[in-house]
């Protein structure tokens, strides 16, 4: 099963390049992308049925990450929503958690980490 993702990600070069390692690694098929906080939390809000997995930068092109985050707090307990970021700090992390985020990676060094979450969203244990 491939797990359906939607990726809010200002930079296009990240953006595609993430695409690209968790569709081969991971399996994973993206159902589309945003580079805005307003255009991630409209599609995510309005296609609740469309998306397994969001993986959310904080700092986008217009608005935040963290209001795609708050849009998508009340979401089925199936549907995972994680950071991606640059600035993963002890802070961030802590809001990130009461906005009910699931996982926070690191851009810099936590891909490998993001991978296998990906890939144990598409076989959880029971």
């Amino acid at each position: 099963m491939r797990l359906k993702t939607y990726i809010v990600e200002d930079n296009p070069t990240i953006r595609e390049n993430l695409i690209g390692t968790l569709e081969e690694l991971a399996n994973i098929n993206s159902v589309g992308t945003a580079d805005t906080e307003n255009e991630g939390k409209e599609w995510l809000t309005e296609n609740p049925n469309e998306w397994d997995l969001a993986i959310v930068d904080l700092f986008l092109k217009q608005g935040s990450g963290l209001g795609v985050l708050a849009a998508c707090r009340d979401r089925p307990s199936r549907q995972k929503v994680v950071v991606l970021s640059n600035y993963a700090t002890t802070d961030i992390r802590q809001r990130c958690a009461q906005l009910g985020v699931d996982a926070v990676f690191d851009k810099s060094n936590e891909i490998d980490d993001l991978v296998d979450y990906c890939i144990q969203q598409r076989f959880p244990s029971d």
